[in-house]
């Protein structure tokens, strides 16, 4: 009599547990109520006989993540820990005290480098430190999580750490400890340079929450040098937040076109996105660099940018990730992550890749962005020339910024193709021929630029131009949480 009442508190547990977060569920009721019954029965038989003992919270969890998970790749059930780290990483800072860290042979954890003025470089902390106490934990006892999750907390507040230095005169091992006030942390994710003839290079990281200012400002830098061309890098950039991938494409495309539109089952779900009716650099000419590992947020740019035929894009076929998921946050503080729709071009080309398609071929022809131009370029090398450029060394007692110790004697293929592009167009230019000599004629109203063929109207998909090979097999795929919308 216990077991049979014990089944039925879970089953109506489960229902309102169900129902408190998708109400929709219940409209399914009749049709799933046998299923549901099925659950209950498995989870009562696991409390009941399984070799170790489990409460009904961890059971239910499994459940909603399977549940979640079955459906695409790119939605999930969020566990409460879980969605208070996300929100803190696509709001793009947090309270910490900027270190970058990799895990040590000993389980301690190694300072690749202290953030530039952030409490670790401020306190002295040197790259190649190892953290072996938080507070008073070893880290060695704890697992890399923890030891991060240990080191976040509100702005302001402190926390203790131990490190162990080698001293470079002796050879000996020092111990050392540093009180760190927490700080809001703003990880670096632009990074720019001038390279020959004018020609400016940004990489992009990732888009968020502080993106568009560190882009605005280094676009700002490299004009003030001079710059007459853009390179634009998005190679292993995973997206991130919308609004901050429609905001970069805005600064090139003017007219108050379309950026990207999204449709999905519902009517809700259909979106535009238009630039405004000036673009801060639409002059300037522009070479955009995409691989396999560029999804999402970069997608739309790039399909944004080649649409209007606004930039040249080089390198390989992208990820194919153009779905919009949305986030809602359920009682428990937990969150689900849903996929509502699905990105497309101004062409009406979609973006998302068909991932249920189990024929590999297939499914790597499917979705992405083809570029203009394809380079093969091994993903390996290629993740250690844009990793060479975006992660420096700042040693507070030295005041220097240094590439990290790995080899960079790698050649960029993709980035001299850029060059060698932007190169040729000057040159061409060059040798065009003078305008014969007319005489004077009303001034001409400059001709605008071309509208896409399909600019809303989602069902007249434009193909690719061409062919491309798939996407390196080797290419990892971005984190999740890329384009949402958050509800509360």
């Amino acid at each position: 009599m216990k077991k049979k009442l014990n089944k039925y508190i879970i089953l109506a547990i489960f229902t309102f547990f169900l129902g408190s977060f998708l109400p929709a569920a219940y409209s399914g009721v009749d049709t799933g109520l046998e299923q549901l019954k099925v659950l209950v029965d498995v989870m009562a038989k696991i409390q009941d006989s399984y070799v170790e003992e489990t409460n009904a919270r961890d059971l239910i969890t499994g459940a909603l993540l399977g549940m979640a998970g079955r459906l695409d790749e790119f939605s999930e059930y969020i566990t409460p820990e879980d969605m208070k780290l996300m929100k803190e990483e696509t709001k793009g800072e947090f309270g910490g005290v900027g270190l970058r860290l990799t895990t040590a042979k000993q389980g301690e954890l190694m300072v690749i480098t202290p953030m530039i003025n952030g409490p670790s470089y401020k306190a002295g902390v040197e790259p190649g430190d190892k953290v072996v106490k938080i507070e008073d934990v070893f880290v060695k006892d704890i697992t890399s999580d923890k030891a991060v999750a240990m080191l976040r907390g509100k702005e302001g507040s402190k926390v203790k750490i131990t490190v162990e230095r080698k001293d470079e005169k002796t050879g000996k091992t020092l111990t050392k400890v540093f009180t760190l006030k927490r700080d809001i942390i703003v990880p670096e994710v632009v990074f720019s340079k001038m390279l020959d003839n004018g020609i400016g290079y940004i990489y992009v990281t990732d888009f968020s929450g502080h993106t568009m200012e560190g882009f605005e400002k280094a676009m700002k830098d490299l004009a003030k040098q001079g710059m007459t061309a853009l390179i634009l890098d998005l190679r292993f950039n995973p997206g991130g937040l919308l609004n901050s991938a429609v905001d970069m494409a805005k600064l090139f495309i003017g007219e108050n076109k379309l950026i990207v539109y999204t449709k999905g089952r519902k009517d809700e779900f259909f979106k535009e996105f238009k630039s405004a009716a000036e673009a801060k650099y639409g002059d300037i000419p522009v070479v955009l660099l995409v691989n396999g590992a560029s999804a999402s947020g970069s997608e739309i740019v790039a399909g944004a940018l080649q649409d209007y035929g606004r930039a040249v894009l080089i390198g390989s076929r992208t990820f194919g990730k153009g779905s919009v998921q949305q986030v809602i946050t359920l009682p428990d503080e937990g969150g689900l992550r849903i996929t509502v729709a699905k990105y497309y071009t101004p062409n009406g080309r979609m973006i998302h890749k068909d991932f249920k398609n189990r024929n590999r071929k297939d499914r790597d022809a499917s979705g992405g962005i083809v570029p203009d131009m394809e380079v093969d370029f091994d993903i390996n090398n290629e993740r250690k020339v844009t990793y060479y450029m975006t992660n420096l060394i700042y040693s507070p007692s030295k005041k220097t910024a240094l590439p990290e110790n790995i080899d960079n004697k790698i050649d960029d293929i993709v980035l001299n193709r850029a060059v060698e592009i932007i190169k040729a167009r000057e040159v061409l230019g060059k040798l065009a021929a003078p305008a014969p000599q007319a005489a004077p004629t009303p001034q001409a109203i400059p001709a605008k630029q071309a509208e896409p063929a399909a600019k809303s109207a989602p069902a007249q998909q434009a193909k690719p131009a061409a062919q491309a090979k798939p996407a390196p097999q080797n290419a990892q795929p971005p984190a999740k949480a890329a384009d949402e919308e958050t509800k509360k």
